[in-house]
């Protein structure tokens, strides 16, 4: 049986969608036809995404400059897309924030602020959408990290965040599942052009290095994680909810481990030179 993934009459929205893995989600979603709306806070990026979701084949592409922090901008923001392009099929939820630092060196104010963005952002996020998804039909995408459910040194505010995140992907599924929206998380590992990859393999010799301990071999690129989202969203995963979905190339097989020690290392390193 052949299959076709056909979004041109659906609506869907990116929030964090300007760069990096959600913006490849939502360039994904156009190529499939879908119209698509972004958000961030910067008013350059959404003009610019905006510009390139059209040039990959969206049927209609908008944007709103706006900070997942401040629920009521989130709220503004959802319901002017809503205005513009009806019900919501899709909503991925992939605004973030992070740094490594370790616990006892971190500000309150700093592991704050990983909570808010993270955390409360999709909070907000949800709470704002949830009277314009489509129903049935809906299919919501929180975009998680390894943290969520792998301990990993200097990334306890990351942990707690990505955790909570993965826990009302879970409970969601359970209040909506009875309106026939279905609420998933997907978990993106080592990919591509990132700033996080960036700030891991800045080199093409690190790059090997890291590679090395994923499984399959290589990093991911941004598309592996648009395609999750869309199979997700499609018919393929119409009796999938709940679910925390790993597209790391097997990578969280192996735990933080060396990985996670390099990472605590270099930071107790920093820590002794400045302390």
């Amino acid at each position: 049986m052949q299959m076709e993934l056909d979004f041109s009459d659906r609506t869907v929205i990116v929030i964090g969608g300007t760069s990096g893995i959600n913006r490849g989600i939502a360039e994904t979603f156009a190529a499939e036809g879908a119209r698509v709306a972004v958000a961030s806070r910067s008013r350059d990026k959404v003009d610019d995404t905006v510009a390139a979701l059209g040039q990959a084949g969206a049927s209609r592409a908008l944007g709103a400059a706006f900070d997942v922090r401040d629920a009521g901008a989130v709220q503004a923001g959802l319901a002017g897309f809503h205005a513009e392009l009806g019900d919501f099929d899709v909503l991925v939820s992939g605004a973030a924030g992070n740094f490594p630092a370790l616990a006892a060196e971190m500000s309150v104010n700093a592991f704050r602020t990983v909570i808010e963005i993270d955390l409360m952002g999709t909070v907000h996020v949800m709470k704002a959408a949830y009277p314009f998804l489509a129903r049935p039909g809906a299919s919501v995408v929180n975009i998680s990290a390894p943290q969520a459910f792998q301990p990993a040194e200097g990334q306890a505010h990351v942990c707690a965040a990505k955790a909570g995140i993965d826990q009302i992907t879970r409970t969601l599924a359970l209040e909506w599942g009875p309106e026939g929206i279905r609420v998933n998380s997907v978990v993106p590992g080592f990919i591509a052009g990132t700033e996080g990859a960036k700030r891991l393999a800045p080199t093409e010799r690190a790059e090997r290095d890291f590679s090395r301990s994923i499984p399959l071999g290589h990093f991911g690129q941004t598309r592996d994680i648009g395609h999750a989202c869309l199979f997700l969203s499609s018919p393929l995963g119409s009796y999938v909810t709940g679910n925390v979905l790993m597209v790391d190339g097997g990578l969280c097989q192996r735990g933080s481990g060396q990985l996670g020690l390099m990472l605590g290392e270099m930071l107790r390193g920093a820590a002794r030179a400045t302390g």
